[in-house]
């Protein structure tokens, strides 16, 4: 894991955030970190999928699972990260709370999805500028071409939308904007980006024979409400055991027992899955 992160990272990350809408840090954890969290995805994916409701659609052979953090080995290692703590802090300030954990699978035969925001945009950025959210992405496969990468539209997190449906999907009159400015990413094990979530981006024909899983953390300024999409919780026993520095960023119920999540997710799901 790289651990040594130079005291100006936060702020260079949070310019490029509000500039570009995302930014990255190489290597962030080791390859076998990696693998361990893919043995992860793919476990809580074949639970999710064995129930009604454990995974949303987000378009032709892509699904979205929500999980608990004691779902996730590597989870206490991925959110104590220097530069995950640095990046949060500089964007949403030093008491940002951790509201998501999940992942998006697209299997081979996933399509191009349409593009999109992740959710509407908040008052206080349309009013104020500023974004109350990032979203880390981490991959757990070497990205190729042929596995249809995540695209991003650099510099579209402040595009308003009038017309987007419902918030989130902007017209197809938009497209000629995002198309001129897609770039596409090919993160590879161990790398670490973050983006507002508010940036157009979609996902990508997988022409390939591989699924491309990709882990998904949720991070709120403390005013915003994205937590109300959101299931997170933990047991006693695993509270007790995290470090203070993790526990101060989780507000989540402290369980006897853990509920599995059911995905609420419906109308992005039911509009991917026209793309």
């Amino acid at each position: 894991m790289t651990t040594s992160i130079d005291a100006t990272a936060g702020e260079r990350a949070r310019a490029a955030i509000y500039d570009e809408g995302i930014t990255a840090l190489k290597g962030a954890f080791s390859t076998t970190w990696a693998d361990a969290m893919r043995e992860d995805i793919e476990t809580a994916f074949a639970e999710a999928r064995s129930r009604e409701g454990g995974a949303v659609g987000r378009g032709p052979r892509r699904w979205y699972v929500e999980i608990h953090p004691e779902q996730l080995r590597g989870f206490v290692e991925l959110v104590s990260h220097p530069w995950v703590d640095a990046v949060a802090t500089a964007v949403l300030g030093p008491d940002y709370r951790i509201v998501e954990l999940g992942f998006d699978i697209p299997f081979p035969g996933a399509v191009n999805q349409p593009w999109h925001r992740d959710f509407p945009m908040p008052e206080v950025t349309r009013r104020a500028g500023r974004l109350d959210s990032l979203a880390f992405n981490l991959t757990a496969v070497d990205t190729t071409e042929e596995m249809g990468p995540f695209e991003i539209a650099p510099g579209t997190q402040f595009d308003d939308e009038p017309d987007f449906g419902h918030g989130m999907f902007p017209p197809k009159s938009h497209y000629e904007r995002y198309n001129e400015r897609a770039v596409r990413k090919y993160p590879q094990r161990g790398d670490i980006s973050a983006r507002s979530a508010l940036t157009i981006h979609r996902g990508t024909k997988n022409h390939s024979q591989l699924s491309r899983p990709v882990l998904v953390l949720g991070v709120d300024a403390p005013d915003a409400t994205n937590s109300d999409k959101h299931d997170l919780a933990v047991t006693k026993a695993y509270w007790e055991g995290l470090p203070e520095a993790v526990r101060r960023h989780l507000s989540c119920p402290i369980v006897d027992r853990l509920t599995p999540i059911t995905q609420k997710h419906t109308i992005e799901g039911l509009v991917m899955g026209e793309a």
